[in-house]
């Protein structure tokens, strides 16, 4: 078998994108309107639902990322990866059955449409779509990114192809993106997800079973490489040091409230009833795959040491080396088909609140009704933003130099800092007022774009993410304190008090 690893790896591959491409045929002929598009109809079942909510947590930003982030900085992204079961839970205890109601009483196909009927502002809804258009950028650059450099790291072992160049990956992994989800839309992403999520699952307990093995002297043999090279590296804290960590986990645990691609899943679900089912399905999923971006990433750090295997080139190299050279090349093939879906349907969901940002709420912001065929814009509009959030990723790599995770990190930290306290605060909080959501949105986009533009680096490692995050929310208390308090629609104020 070890002498057809690669054809194996590559044939495992390309069967998963055949069936991505057939789920994406599918889900045409199952797509006929905006609100099919963009929210699947509200006809999702739990299984579902939380198996979409944790591949479009993980994704690229998990299997490529976090491997990467571990091989670079040792422990200091655990403190990433343990912030999913909280951040998760606080989500889903703030937001889970108020944005489901509300998509019933209002008819929402859209975050920024839950805000506007929320605070019954359409500068808050023209906003919190400008936000999510910005960290969509970030986040969608880091799943194009993702899946080109796999791309790029199976091909180069190929006769034909081995030395096609990463901007040849993206343009590549772009156009087989853009074609799945403009066939689709959302339900050719929730569905991707429940066969990559089960995969994922189980391989993902093999994968790190075969890092042990790959270190001499297993986990021990692992450890021991790490405290002699670097014993910052393997401590509690890594290489980012206790304030750096701290920042990442505050910033990953209260940010899961404000991301728009894993909290607008709660408007797609049928059943309310279901929705107690909605995390354990998440968090399940999420707690065995978590074990790839550790098990990988220590391992590699360790051959290296050890000196049994060159280093590497990126750390981001750190998942596709290391599964084409000490994992099965069966269990490669399926790890690394499995991770082309993730990205493809995490991907997805971020061209689609990004269309529904451009076709759907922007134009009823600025002229009370949607674009005119709104679905035919909405495919125009996925592909104009992939190709946009392309040019980023290959900015970002090649000219910023930064690591897939940290591009995720920037992408996250967006999301959070704009929309935890607009969507996870306002949604249980009736004092909250427009005014207070407009600044918050406002002061965190300009932050979080001039610490990312000028490259700002803060003082003991914290994220900038973080600090945005704290500004705007100090900034949407305060203002809503100082503010008289708002008058909510009877129905809103209904909902509120469930």
């Amino acid at each position: 078998m070890e002498a057809y690893r690669y054809p194996i790896i590559l044939a495992c591959v390309l069967l998963y994108l055949l069936l991505c491409v057939g789920v994406g045929i599918w889900a045409l002929r199952r797509t006929r309107s905006a609100s099919d598009f963009f929210v699947a109809g509200r006809q999702l079942g739990f299984m579902v639902t939380g198996l979409a909510m944790f591949s479009s947590t993980l994704s690229g930003f998990g299997f490529v990322g976090g491997p990467g982030l571990v091989y670079a900085m040792g422990m200091s992204s655990i403190w990433i990866v343990i912030t999913a079961p909280p951040g998760m839970a606080v989500s889903t205890y703030l937001l889970t059955k108020r944005l489901r109601m509300l998509a019933e009483l209002r008819d929402t196909i859209s975050l920024p449409d839950a805000v506007a009927a929320r605070y019954g502002s359409e500068s808050t809804r023209l906003l919190s779509a400008v936000a999510i258009l910005l960290g969509v950028m970030g986040y969608l650059a880091t799943q194009i990114l993702a899946m080109a450099l796999v791309m790029q790291s199976l091909l180069q072992h190929t006769a034909a192809f081995a030395g096609i160049s990463l901007p040849a990956c993206v343009a590549v992994s772009c156009a087989v993106l853009v074609f799945y989800s403009v066939a689709g839309g959302v339900i050719a992403g929730v569905y991707t997800d429940v066969l990559q999520g089960a995969i994922m699952i189980f391989a993902s307990i093999l994968v790190f079973v075969a890092a042990l093995a790959a270190v001499d002297g297993g986990a021990t043999g692992a450890v021991t490489a790490l405290l002699h090279d670097d014993p910052e590296s393997i401590g509690p804290w890594g290489s980012l040091g206790i304030m750096g960590c701290l920042s990442w986990y505050f910033l990953f645990t209260v940010g899961g409230a404000g991301q728009p691609h894993i909290i607008t899943k709660n408007m797609m679900f049928k059943r309310l009833e279901d929705a107690p089912k909605i995390l354990p399905v998440a968090l399940g999923a999420y707690t065995f795959s978590a074990l790839l971006w550790i098990g990988i990433g220590l391992a590699m750090r360790a051959v290296v040491i050890q000196g049994t295997h060159p280093a590497l080139a990126a750390a981001d190299q750190a998942a596709p080396e290391f599964l084409q050279t000490y994992a099965n090349p069966l269990l490669a093939g399926v790890v690394f088909a499995a991770l082309f879906a993730a990205i493809m349907s995490t991907a997805d969901a971020f061209l689609n609140i990004g269309a529904a940002a451009l076709v759907h709420d922007i134009p009823i912001a600025l002229r009370g009704r949607p674009a005119r065929h709104e679905l035919w814009w909405a495919r125009t509009a996925t592909a104009m933003l992939a190709a946009v959030a392309a040019s980023f990723a290959l900015y970002s790599y090649f000219v910023n130099d930064r690591l897939v995770a940290l591009l995720g990190a920037f992408g996250w930290g967006t999301f959070a800092a704009a929309l935890v306290p607009v969507v996870g605060i306002g949604f249980n909080w009736k004092r909250a007022t427009p005014l207070a959501a407009n600044t918050a949105i406002v002061v965190s986009l300009v932050l979080n774009l001039v610490i990312e533009v000028f490259n700002v680096s803060l003082p003991q490692g914290i994220h900038g993410g973080t600090l945005a995050l704290l500004v705007s929310l100090a900034l949407f208390f305060g203002i809503s304190f100082a503010s008289p308090a708002p008058q909510l629609d009877p129905d809103i104020e209904a909902l509120m008090d469930i």
